[in-house]
């Protein structure tokens, strides 16, 4: 029908992913850019073997585009959860043919993923703080313990902008749970930059990020925000900010 309005998807397309492009903008982006890939190389030659957590968000796309461009010496994995949204399975697709690479792709076990869902039901997450830990334990801990064994380090893109959970995050740091060292070298980005750096240089993105998902997990557990929420309010939607984390980035 012609002018018909889907009721599924906004009108209008996220003005945060269209920064304007002043060349002030431009040029604190292209000086971050430099920090931060000097940050990776330095990385590269001290530790043997690191990996970098790409969980197909704007920020891992900025690292993604770096690493994959300079040809580092970092590995790139991913973890499927199982119930991520179509867009980020699409977005994976993308990534691989536009970078031709192949991503290492980490899933949980299917035998524990079965137990929960007998025992608990299949959306068991939303009726507990502690049954979404252990689902998201399941699927995103457990995973990344294996992708992370034997490494001597891990990057992520993780911004302490993010929330206040990451309120005081280094760029570098030890990761007493995993037992490695852990680079956050988007620690000190805004969102701006991150967005100016994607137009900038053409980085593919996931579309949800248009229909106001600044932050995207597994679908059942991301919502979109309204305009002017904290970037991760879509996470977890139902639960206390100072719990939203999934447990990939506990301290211990």
């Amino acid at each position: 029908m012609v002018n018909e309005v889907s009721m599924l998807k906004p009108t209008t397309v996220n003005p945060a992913i269209t920064p304007v492009l002043t060349e002030a903008l431009t040029a604190c982006v292209n000086s971050k850019t430099t920090s931060l890939l000097a940050l990776l190389k330095n990385a590269s030659r001290e530790l043997s073997s690191i990996t970098f957590a790409n969980s197909f968000g704007a920020e891992d796309m900025v690292l993604s585009d770096i690493i994959l461009k300079n040809k580092l010496a970092i590995e790139i994995f991913s973890l499927d959860t199982g119930r991520l949204p179509t867009e980020t399975y699409d977005l994976i697709a993308l990534v691989e043919s536009h970078y031709q690479t192949k991503l290492n792709v980490y899933f949980p076990k299917n035998e524990t993923v079965e137990f929960y869902v007998k025992n608990n039901g299949i959306n068991a997450f939303y009726e507990s703080i502690e049954l979404r830990k252990s689902c998201c334990f399941m699927r995103k801990v457990e995973p990344l313990q294996r992708a992370l064994a034997g490494k001597n380090a891990w990057i992520t893109g993780m911004r302490a902008a993010q929330a206040t959970t990451r309120a005081s995050l280094p760029t570098r740091e030890f990761d007493d749970a995993n037992q490695l060292e852990k680079f956050n070298p988007l620690s000190d980005w805004t969102e701006q930059e991150v967005w100016a750096y994607i137009r900038m240089h053409d980085v593919p993105y996931n579309k949800l990020h248009e229909q106001f998902y600044p932050s995207i997990g597994c679908a059942p557990c991301t919502r979109a925000i309204a305009m002017g929420e904290d970037v991760r309010a879509g996470r977890w939607w139902w639960e206390d900010p100072l719990n939203k984390e999934c447990g990939l980035h506990v301290k211990n």
